[in-house]
């Protein structure tokens, strides 16, 4: 092994570390609610849904906020999403509005393609998205668009709190933060027009409607497997501004239930979010592997083979040191258990299979798999 490889790598963890540390001051809690703001068109994509969306739209329809509307559109699903829904839509006395979804034009995601049709049933001037498996506290309204307003912004996002079931669950569905706090400034979300500093996350997106037509609307982002960011990116491609928020206090969300589902759901995502470049993935699983893997051998082979130096023994451990303390960090702040930063190791290994199981799919498996479609785009 180069004399320069494990002092690259600790130089490389220190780098992130210090992108850590900055965004600590990055990503604030919502602010309480302020002044109020204009009608709300609450817009809900639904498609197999049955498992959450009942305590889901229970949750909006407590929303405080004094003018909303709520419309969930029903995806074509195979379970009991749409008896669900048709009881719910009975019981609310006219506040919940029900949608049949027209069958998948060619060329569209699934899901832009629902929140497209909810977007032109819209009557509000503030359009917000959320997910059919979130829940809010009742404040969670009124404390996004007070947010929107006082930070100026077109478009606003947040990071809900990830409710995690199983233990692939737990392995998983924390690096999501870890990496959004370990490689993104958050300052440039904010700051920069460059389109290249996005974050959004599509559990939770609140746009004003002027601005969310001018771009384009789910249009201009119709074949986007990770439509939340390319919808950052062509906010900030058509001048507006994006706000990020830490959501943990008002909204969470299970996106999975079992090992299957974060296995279709990442392996879906991951190379699309990475540009669909096959040599961004590789360098991805290149560098997940260096940094967050390899430290672990390295030490394990030192203590067997009984060789205490600086090299083989104490860098290695020093980086692994530096990997544990930032995930214990990055759990703090989004309110997860501290003890998974233990299992870093197996967490980012699961990743890396992940990763070449998403490249494997979009290249020569047929294109990626999610609710019974299959799509080759990204």
């Amino acid at each position: 092994m180069p004399e320069f490889y494990q002092p690259l790598v600790l130089g490389l963890l220190l780098l992130f570390f210090a992108i850590q540390l900055a965004n600590r001051r990055e990503l604030p809690l919502l602010p309480p609610a302020g002044t109020l703001g204009p009608k709300v068109s609450v817009l809900v994509p639904a498609r197999n849904e049955e498992r959450s969306i009942e305590a889901c739209l229970r949750s909006l329809l407590l929303q405080d906020y004094p003018d909303f509307e709520l419309l969930v559109l029903d995806d074509a699903s195979s379970d009991a999403t749409p008896s669900i829904l048709c009881r719910l839509e009975d019981e609310s006395g006219g506040r919940l509005r029900v949608l049949r979804g027209e069958p998948l034009e060619e060329g569209w995601h699934g899901k832009s393609w629902a929140c497209h049709q909810l977007a032109r049933q819209a009557s509000g001037e503030l359009l917000l998205f959320t997910d059919a498996d979130t829940l809010h506290r009742p404040d969670a309204l009124s404390r996004a668009v007070g947010g929107l307003g006082q930070g100026g912004g077109d478009m606003l996002s947040l990071t809900p709190r990830q409710e995690l079931g199983s233990f692939s669950e737990r392995l998983v569905v924390p690096l999501v933060n870890v990496v959004l706090m370990s490689y993104l400034p958050l300052r440039l979300v904010r700051t920069s027009p460059n389109p290249a500093f996005c974050f959004a996350n599509g559990q939770f997106i609140l746009f004003r409607r002027a601005f969310y037509e001018r771009l384009g609307g789910h249009a201009a982002v119709r074949s986007a497997l990770v439509e939340d960011v390319w919808l950052c990116m062509a906010s900030k491609r058509a001048g507006g501004r994006v706000l990020s928020f830490n959501g943990t206090d008002a909204v969470s969300c299970r996106m999975y239930r079992n090992f299957k589902e974060v296995w279709e759901g990442f392996s879906k995502n991951l190379f699309a979010g990475l540009g669909s470049s096959t040599a961004g993935l590789l360098a991805f699983v290149l560098l997940t592997f260096a940094l967050h893997v390899a430290p672990w051998g390295f030490l394990g082979y030192a203590l067997l083979a009984g060789e205490y130096g600086l090299f083989p023994f104490a860098l290695p451990l020093l980086q692994i040191a530096l990997v544990l303390l930032g995930r214990v960090q990055v759990a703090r702040r989004f309110r997860e258990p501290l003890r998974l930063a233990f299992f870093d190791p197996l967490a980012r290994s699961l990743l890396i299979a992940i990763a070449l199981n998403s490249l494997y799919q979009a290249r020569w498996g047929g294109g990626s798999l999610w609710k019974g479609r299959r799509y080759r785009f990204s």
